[in-house]
């Protein structure tokens, strides 16, 4: 079923409508070619979602009816932030993608000692609108219960500052004196649940270069936990989608 996503503050509840305008109106009656009657889904961000029905389409307006709601069961227990060191190329779109279907709250883009690729202000203002849109469609595809943040890049030591703040900062190294992600995750996952709030998580993923030294003790220093991906060593776009897909596992299969 279509899926969008829309403010509460958009919506006409009172009267059981919701009116969708803009681009969004002109892809469901161009690109979908939807038509009165057809089933839609609107999910307000908040995680409460809306069954509705198309009550006219106009190629400024659609108009839906409501007919239920429900609350989205579709978010991981533990809010997870990835923070990605910037690649070559477009890895950092399948990067995105993939971290928003498993589950992830935020992408945070970081510049870390051996990035190749560096983003001036103008440039990184383009990446991060299209970085979002790749976030937006890959919600609606999955469907997660809001759209997760893209954030704009920052300096590796303000990555470490961020992660700080969360409950389980996971700094993924492929060098040694790390533990595994099975042994942290063991250790940790029921202190987390039990906590008085929605538990908050960190995931450090480094470049194709990955990580040099002095990052990697300014990170021990700040007293992230160091974690392994196992005996093999994996493509930093690999990376982040393998440690999501084992938190997804560990807190909700």
């Amino acid at each position: 079923m279509a899926r969008f996503f829309l403010s509460r503050a958009s919506m006409r509840l009172e009267e059981g409508l919701i009116p969708i305008v803009g681009d969004d109106a002109h892809h469901i009656a161009y690109s979908l070619r939807m038509a009165v009657g057809d089933p839609i889904t609107v999910c307000d961000m908040q995680k409460t979602e809306y069954l509705c029905t198309i009550l006219s389409v106009k190629p400024d307006e659609v108009l839906l009816s409501v007919n239920d709601t429900r609350e989205n069961d579709t978010e991981l227990p533990i809010k997870i932030h990835l923070y990605q060191s910037l690649p070559k190329g477009d890895k950092m779109e399948y990067i995105i993608q993939k971290a928003v279907e498993l589950g992830a709250a935020s992408v945070t883009p970081v510049t870390s000692a051996r990035c190749i690729v560096k983003l001036d202000e103008k440039s990184a203002e383009k990446k991060i609108a299209r970085w979002q849109k790749i976030a937006e469609e890959a919600a609606k595809q999955c469907g997660r219960g809001y759209i997760p943040e893209v954030r704009a890049p920052i300096s590796f030591p303000c990555a470490i500052e961020a992660g700080q703040k969360t409950d389980l900062p996971l700094f993924c190294y492929e060098g040694d004196d790390t533990v595994s992600l099975k042994t942290v995750l063991g250790h940790t996952m029921d202190r987390l649940l039990s906590l008085d709030h929605l538990p908050e998580a960190a995931v450090y993923i480094g470049p194709e270069g990955g990580y040099d030294r002095a990052e990697v003790d300014k990170a021990a220093s700040a007293g992230m936990t160091a974690i392994n991906l196992g005996k093999r060593i994996l493509r930093c776009e690999t990376a982040s989608g393998f440690v999501l897909a084992a938190m997804t596992y560990a807190f909700e299969l």
